[in-house]
């Protein structure tokens, strides 16, 4: 049985190498909100929520997932034994409407405890198969179409399987256009616009089908699943679908409406490892390609989304990049490392995340620390 006696929460600010830019604003500084879980026979394991500092992407910040966490959510796990962690989402589910990326902190602590209780990797509890995976890079948006051309082609050269520029109206065909001359016509490259666009601009946006692209992300609202079909149908360019994928039941809907034929699934948005299972599962049966996103995530997050990386159906390279991308020093040891083929090994010799927590790290870093009591 799987118990949890004690979770502890810690916000840590980790600056970042350079600003991240995407359509909706710039991240400096990353907030981090840790969670620390403790089962009653004394084993540790951490999880990271992903919200960010502002409602920019999603409507939670990390304010608003420390509250759900620490009113209603921890509660509810403290002293309830279970016979496995899927059963920890729909704990928390019950009563408690969405806030879905302060479920995943809680859900995903909860497997990697399970992990290290069984002694097994987090990988192989999930059920992934792969000793590496591919890795892409997201580039945020430049200050001009030669700034970008010129990141992508060192970020080609550095071993980076797929380059995806962050785009938005008025940063989107020219910049693209250079970034295509500097990779050459087979260099996988994609571009996402965190919902900046609406119908209006399927002609604007029809003219980046010209550049071979291997997906368009997100160009318009999260919950506007019939315009992404109307757009799919006027576009060549695969639509992927990010914030509009919450669980199984929105990608059963863009199935039935075409509105997309790319899925990124990220964990820590979607609420966990349980719901993120029942994506890929769904999406694979469907012969849907999938890739793992990421969300600024410390070495901590970065652990969990390594692990879901390696099942079968994430055919595509994901958005999780090696710690230097982002940090000067990250939180776990050892560092999460890129070889030059583009490849991030797996850790499977060892249990849990497969990496060691740098406490006296995270103590140095750490702003703000509550332990939720049942």
């Amino acid at each position: 049985m799987l118990e949890i006696a004690r979770i502890v929460l810690r916000e840590i600010r980790l600056p970042l190498n350079e600003p991240f830019v995407i359509s909706s604003g710039v991240t400096t500084e990353r907030r981090v909100l840790l969670v620390e879980a403790v089962s009653a026979d004394g084993i540790t394991a951490w999880g990271e929520c992903v919200a960010g500092e502002r409602p920019n992407y999603a409507p939670e910040t990390i304010e608003t997932a420390r509250l759900a966490i620490t009113a209603w959510l921890a509660p509810k796990l403290l002293h309830h034994p279970l016979e496995h962690a899927a059963a920890v989402y729909p704990l928390l589910d019950d009563g408690v409407r969405g806030h879905y990326m302060a479920k995943a902190a809680l859900e995903m602590t909860a497997w990697a405890l399970e992990a290290e209780r069984a002694g097994v990797p987090l990988a192989a509890l999930l059920g992934g198969t792969r000793e590496a995976i591919p890795i892409g890079i997201s580039l945020g948006i430049a200050a001009s179409p030669e700034a970008i051309a010129t990141k992508a082609a060192a970020m080609r050269a550095a071993g980076y399987r797929r380059i995806k520029l962050k785009i938005k109206p008025g940063a989107d065909v020219a910049f693209v256009r250079a970034a295509r001359e500097a990779l050459g016509p087979d260099v996988p490259l994609s571009v996402d616009a965190n919902a900046a666009y609406t119908l209006a601009d399927a002609a604007h946006l029809a003219e980046l089908d010209a550049f071979g692209l291997l997906m368009i992300e997100q160009p318009l609202a999260p919950d506007d699943l019939r315009r992404h079909a109307e757009l799919q149908r006027r576009l060549e360019t695969p639509l992927c679908l990010d914030e509009s994928i919450v669980g199984p039941a929105q990608v059963e809907d863009m199935l039935a409406l075409g509105s997309g034929r790319i899925v990124n699934i990220k964990p820590g948005r979607v609420g966990g490892f349980a719901r993120a299972l029942a994506i890929h599962d769904l999406c694979r049966a469907h012969e849907v390609p999938v890739w793992c996103g990421g969300m600024l995530e410390s070495g901590i997050g970065r652990a969990h989304n390594v692990a879901l990386a390696s099942l079968p159906g994430f055919t595509l390279p994901g958005d999780v990049s090696p710690s230097a991308r982002y940090w000067e020093r990250d939180v776990v040891t050892p560092e999460w490392t890129m070889d030059a083929r583009g490849m991030m090994r797996v850790p499977r010799e060892r249990a849990g995340l497969g990496v060691t927590v740098d406490r006296d790290r995270i103590d140095d870093l750490t702003v703000r620390l509550e332990e939720v009591r049942a």
